[in-house]
């Protein structure tokens, strides 16, 4: 995962227009609504940075968050060193294992599509139902496939900077209609201001779509239970323009 490494470096820069204060509100929504034991833990699979995870720890929650990438987790540890509500583990969802139960266990921005295979995806689920109390809470969301395979990703361009640094980035995606993924290759340029000087990044990030069917089989897998489907931020039914879904599952008692 050096590609997570180095990414990091810049992540939180290429994301800071993304509105991570309404999403940890829009989590929460969802707790409050589907849970019906009072909800305090949550472990947050494939934490990042951990900005969801110190959104959520202010609106009341513990917060424990993993992740598989070493630069993200020292980074998410520098931001939120004061943050005595959140705690940060080095480690794979696929495996990972800290001995603890949670009220709700979430996993954010596509991660799960980050999971290529099969035995991954089941490893994850395996992992989030381990860590779940009976009652508790699976929240996770992806790239929706009727969405995907109805508009067709494109070759985009994003840039960005700060006082010290401009960051470009165009991204070109590759179907494997097999597979159900997208191979997206970033080609990142990072500009010193100050140096005027240009380091260049490729990474490929491969991308799961999923559709609800395969989803609904592989939670009925682990007997999860109540499982709702959403378009993400919403309330309503994911369709053929949802790129992004969401689902909550409950653990049975």
């Amino acid at each position: 995962m050096d590609n997570f490494n180095l990414y990091a470096k810049y992540y939180d820069l290429l994301y800071t227009d993304k509105d991570y204060s309404d999403e940890a509100s829009y989590i929460d929504a969802l707790i409050k609504k589907f849970q019906d034991l009072e909800t305090k833990s949550i472990l947050d699979l494939g934490c990042g940075t951990g900005n969801h995870a110190n959104l959520l720890s202010e609106l009341g929650y513990t917060v424990d968050g993993v992740d598989i990438a070493p630069e993200m987790i020292e980074r998410a540890k520098q931001k939120f060193s004061e943050n005595n509500g959140l705690n940060f583990y080095l480690g794979d969802i696929t495996k990972f294992n800290n001995e603890k139960q949670y009220d709700a266990v979430i996993s954010l921005f596509h991660v799960l599509s980050y999971q290529n295979s099969n035995t991954d995806v089941l490893k994850s689920m395996q992992t989030a139902y381990n860590h779940l109390k009976p009652g508790g809470l699976f929240i996770f969301d992806y790239w929706y496939g009727p969405a995907v395979l109805t508009d067709l990703p494109q070759v985009r361009t994003k840039e960005i900077g700060n006082d010290e640094i401009l960051v470009l980035r165009n991204a070109t995606p590759k179907m494997h209609y097999n597979e159900n993924i997208v191979d997206v290759n970033y080609a990142i340029e990072i500009t010193d201001k100050v140096s005027h000087r240009t380091d260049r990044v490729n990474e490929k990030h491969s991308m799961r779509y999923f559709f609800k069917p395969e989803l609904a089989l592989f939670l009925e897998h682990f007997s999860f239970t109540k499982c709702k489907f959403y378009e993400w931020m919403t309330f309503t039914e994911p369709g053929s323009k949802s790129w992004n879904a969401l689902t909550i599952a409950k653990k049975d008692i």
